[in-house]
């Protein structure tokens, strides 16, 4: 007699292997064509390269092209100084950058169940706008800009949580059975408080001098990339996508609702605040080094969901790679398609707009 049950766990196992091997190979080969967008980014530019001089510089290293080209060689010291002081920081950044970004609009729209949540859902985004405003305002050395802006990020995340918190039931693992919407409209009064606090800022700068540097930096650019910036940013953004793929296991119970969560031992609040501030930290360092940035953390995580499925430990992995590769792709078209370069911002809605409505037509079909 055969059995109906024994041959449905073999046919879920033989489909569980392959496509857990359609996942790797569909990570490899997005791996191997960021690597290689990279190698083709650092030929472009106003300052055009050739990709066998890029090679050569590369595997000489810093001291070794610079000796080089002193010598005489096949590439100049300007070439060496492209490479290794404008170039590599700034497409470093770019992908650091829009890997995190993507995790976090991941991270966030699994914690909030809700597919349009991004990471500046809870106003991170704004008021870390509001500290780079500020600090652009009073002439502050760039560092202390940075510094401002990530302070102000994180004050954010303490803002909402306080107001969330006055609804809090402290006999229970949770805050309270509306969570998720209590975060999300503290989030927007915050975001729409600093907004208008930005507003202000940019009201009474000076128009020859300030006005113009504030507006420049809202709208998001990796031209001002450097290693000290990629340096102060790089370890709080990974540290961020590190926990988060951590917890990514707990992100799919999280998902489920609050009771199945509970019923299955999780301790819902303690994981939601770790993925929330993990989240923001990546938020607010990313907007404190490059300004504002949207659509990579709404677009990319719904791009991997098509690949890979609904399943956060593959989504996560996945928005690495393709958030780094969009971002990528966009800062190269933001620097190569006129002399003088476009806001990334602009380039990333360009790009993000039409490939949105896509996946929504896609998924409206299904």
């Amino acid at each position: 007699m055969i059995d109906i049950v024994k041959i449905k766990e073999r046919i879920f196992m033989t489909l569980k292997k392959l496509f857990t091997k359609k996942f790797v190979l569909i990570m490899i080969i997005l791996t191997v064509l960021l690597m290689g967008m990279a190698i083709i980014s650092l030929c472009l530019g106003q300052y055009s390269l050739a990709i066998k001089d890029v090679f050569n510089i590369l595997i000489s290293g810093p001291n070794g092209a610079a000796v080089k080209a002193a010598e005489g060689g096949e590439f100049s010291a300007n070439a060496v100084k492209v490479v290794y002081n404008i170039r590599i920081p700034r497409i470093l950044l770019s992908i650091i950058a829009g890997a995190g970004l993507s995790v976090a609009g991941a991270a966030f729209q699994a914690v909030f169940s809700n597919p349009l949540a991004t990471p500046d859902t809870i106003g991170v985004a704004n008021t870390a706008s509001f500290g780079a405003a500020l600090a652009i305002l009073f002439g502050m050395p760039v560092i202390i800009m940075q510094l401002v802006s990530a302070g102000f990020g994180i004050l954010a995340v303490l803002l909402v949580f306080f107001i969330c918190s006055l609804s809090a039931d402290k006999e229970k693992n949770t805050i309270n059975s509306d969570f998720s919407i209590n975060v999300i409209l503290s989030g927007i009064i915050i975001s729409s408080l600093f907004s208008a606090l930005v507003s202000f800022i940019k009201y009474i700068a000076d128009p020859l001098d300030k006005l113009p540097a504030i507006t420049f930096w809202l709208m998001g650019s990796f031209s001002a990339a450097t290693t000290k910036k990629l340096l102060f940013c790089a370890p709080f953004i990974i540290a961020g996508i590190y926990v988060i793929m951590l917890l990514r296991y707990k992100l799919n119970i999280l998902s489920l609702g609050d009771e199945e969560a509970v019923s299955l031992g999780l301790r819902i609040k303690r994981v939601r605040l770790i993925i929330i501030a993990s989240a923001a930290l990546i938020t607010a360092s990313v907007v404190s080094t490059c300004g504002l940035i949207g659509w990579c953390g709404l677009i990319i995580p719904h791009l991997s969901r098509l690949l890979t499925g609904s399943d956060n430990k593959r989504v996560i992995p996945l928005s690495i790679v393709l958030g780094g590769m969009f971002m990528l792709i966009s800062d190269t078209l933001a620097r190569c398609l006129t002399r003088a370069e476009i806001p990334v911002s602009i380039i990333t809605a360009v790009i993000g707009a039409p490939v949105f409505i896509v996946l929504l037509i896609r998924s409206r079909r299904a």
